[in-house]
């Protein structure tokens, strides 16, 4: 596993929790949290330059074969918090590790990791070694 630039390949956003992501009690529900996790992998694969048109322009899909969130602590309505995205594997998947704070304190709120592998668009078959336009992104 490579892990050298990788380590140092993350990307930050910060979100203001809008009252829409919210229950009736005013904590973020759950399943919103994989939302956010989404947005700051987006600007982290743009930040490469391998974003998912990108991905697809060199002819390759990128699925989402596992998933795991360990919910730390809530969030609320209003709240302001960092959601940090940072890749530590590439060579044969793609896993993004998340951490989700709350921007002033910095407390945990959420953390957790996707992996993706990539997937042939034309044959529909499953690559076991990242396409090279990946690596060549990621390696100095």
């Amino acid at each position: 596993m490579a892990k050298s630039k990788s380590l140092l390949t993350s990307h930050t956003i910060e979100v203001e929790v809008p009252f829409f992501d919210t229950d009736p009690m005013g904590i973020t529900w759950h399943g919103n949290y994989v939302k956010y996790f989404e947005l700051v992998r987006c600007a982290l694969l743009e930040k490469i330059g391998y974003g998912y048109r990108d991905m697809a322009n060199s002819g390759f899909s990128w699925p989402i074969v596992d998933m795991r969130v360990k919910y730390v602590k809530s969030s609320t309505f209003f709240q302001k918090i960092n959601v940090q995205a940072t890749i530590v594997e590439y060579e044969n998947r793609l896993k993004i590790e998340y951490r989700i704070t709350d921007k002033e304190t910095a407390v945990t709120i959420t953390k957790g990791f996707t992996i993706q592998v990539a997937v042939d668009i034309e044959s529909g078959e499953m690559c076991f070694c990242s396409p090279s336009i990946l690596i060549e992104k990621l390696q100095p």
